[in-house]
């Protein structure tokens, strides 16, 4: 009994100093040896891999629901030294949408900085895109979400796993397409890759995160890995794609790896101006997707609040351009809040919950006891209805364009419990008004309308208007300031058209982007 007692105590010592389930260390392994053995991949000190990419976003589609946009054809080259950790892309992005055009710049990535050198365009309007932008430092939202990225595609991350069996967990077995996939955890700091393995060839398959969408609430973002081929010696997917929720978001094709080939000196070093006071990368809660979607458009994340797609020096402020109507500027999204005699009206939720908090607080502090009771939604692009659920939450009615609504209901119904912002809670319960022609809210004193635009932007789009300050609100189809293009163009024609189809006179346009300008100036320049 003594002696069976101590065989007890000394299987349970051994088991206490094993450094991870012997399940998850083989399923590692198994990958490792498919993919031309440990030795092979750890003998890689330096790779230059160079590759295609096509982009879409699906949150900029045309309809609510809709087909993808297509954002742009890619030409890459990735060089990465595994004893520094660095990482430079040197990328040639052309551009179809939002606008066409090219942008050629490189990427360094450090471990404790990012940086971007060459030509690249930090606004979506005309001007910055012809501007060069000079070198700088990235923000620490940008280079965490780099280095995640880079990491969940290195040949290397296999190696860490093997090196790190203690941060390794059990996961259950994953089934896509009527196939189990077997499943390992990977806690690395601030993220969790789920690596997902092939049942046959052992060979990982997809590298998941599970992320948070502004528009889509809980979502997974899988890296899946396919078409092996030996390039440099090891074992590389030339098929690299990247789904989120099923959908292919990014289509990466790799055509040429070298391995410990001299990397040129220098080329992870920045120009010494931009190497002080460079972000450290952001922790915390980090809007992945926010990050990487914007970029796949041509907007880069160089700030590290959320409201900013850009550099930005200001901040959320209520600005009043007229009585009761505050335009609510500073970020580089706008809404509209209009104060009714017992309540309110808010156009647009952009970017976040955070932002929509942000104005809900100020909502509230000027105007005590008024809750916020429709949100009115000029279109359903991610960067302009982000925010849409901290108002929903509060019991505002949406009013959306006609054939948004089952878009809307469906994005409602989904769960969002990684939400950084808001606590979870049920929306499905949310009432939508869908505007086919015209919407007044009314409290018998102030109207605030709601009219539907046939425009090249979106489709389910609404104009909205306060009357009596005669005040019009528009996105993206207009983003008025003191200037305006040398000639019409379909999406300002669109809002002049709206304008006399629906037989009001306004005086100024706020906008979602930019800030006001008189009606009149848009009105000369239509030919009237």
């Amino acid at each position: 009994m003594k002696r069976m007692l101590l065989l007890v105590l000394a299987t349970l010592f051994a088991a206490s100093c094993a450094t991870g389930p012997s399940r998850e260390r083989d399923l590692v392994n198994r990958a490792l040896d498919a993919m031309g053995g440990a030795d092979s991949v750890a003998k890689v000190k330096t790779i230059t891999v160079k590759g295609t990419l096509k982009q879409w976003e699906p949150e900029q589609s045309n309809t609510p629901g809709g087909e993808m946009r297509f954002a742009n054809d890619t030409e890459f080259t990735l060089t990465g030294d595994f004893t520094s950790h660095a990482v430079r892309v040197d990328w040639v992005k052309k551009f179809a949408y939002p606008a066409p055009r090219t942008f050629t710049f490189s990427e360094i990535v450090t471990p404790a900085a990012g940086y971007v050198v060459g030509r690249e365009a930090n606004n979506l309007n005309k001007q910055s895109m012809e501007q060069k932008s000079p070198a700088h430092s990235m923000s620490g939202l940008r280079l965490a979400t780099n280095q995640r990225e880079l990491r969940r595609a290195s040949p290397s991350l296999l190696l860490e796993m093997r090196s790190n069996p203690g941060k390794l967990s059990a996961s259950p077995d994953v089934s896509i397409g009527g196939v189990a996939y077997p499943a390992v955890n990977y806690n690395a700091g601030s993220t969790t890759y789920m690596v997902l393995f092939d049942p046959k060839t052992g060979l990982p398959a997809r590298i998941r995160t599970l992320d948070y969408d502004n528009v889509w609430g809980d979502v997974n973002y899988d890296l899946v890995l396919s078409d092996w081929r030996t390039m440099g010696g090891v074992r590389i997917a030339a098929s690299q794609k990247y789904e989120l929720n099923g959908r292919v978001i990014q289509d990466a094709r790799i055509t040429d790896v070298s391995t410990n080939v001299p990397i040129a000196a220098g080329a992870f070093e920045p120009p010494a101006a931009v190497k002080a006071g460079a972000a450290k990368p952001a922790t915390g809660s980090v809007p992945w997707q926010w990050v990487i979607r914007r970029q796949f458009i041509g907007t880069y994340m160089d700030s590290d609040s959320v409201s900013f797609d850009t550099r930005a020096t200001t901040s959320l402020r209520l600005n009043e351009i007229a009585p009761g109507v505050q335009h609510v500027v500073g970020g580089t999204h706008n809404s509209l809040l209009v104060e009714m005699s017992d309540y309110l009206v808010v156009i647009d939720a952009p970017v976040t919950d955070w932002q929509s908090n942000w104005t809900i607080a100020a909502a509230k502090e000027k105007y005590p006891n008024k809750p916020i009771r429709y949100l009115v939604m000029t279109h359903h692009h991610m960067d302009h209805s982000g925010g849409m659920r901290a108002y929903l939450a509060q019991g505002a009615t949406l009013v959306v364009g006609k054939g948004a609504a089952d878009h809307y209901r469906k994005a409602l119904a989904a769960p969002f419990t990684r939400n950084p912002d808001l606590a979870a809670r049920n929306l499905g319960g949310v009432k939508i008004i869908e505007v086919g022609d015209k919407y007044v809210i009314s409290d018998g004193k102030r109207e605030v309308s709601a009219y539907f635009v046939e425009n090249p932007h979106s489709t389910a789009y609404l104009m909205g208007y306060v009357a009596d300050a005669r005040i019009a609100y528009v996105t993206d189809i207009y983003s008025p300031g003191p200037k305006l293009p040398a000639k019409i163009n379909p999406a300002l024609a669109s809002v002049y058209n709206a304008v006399k189809k629906a037989g009001i006179q306004p005086m100024t346009v706020a906008g979602g982007h930019g800030s006001t300008a008189p009606y009149a100036l848009l009105a000369v320049l239509a030919g009237n």
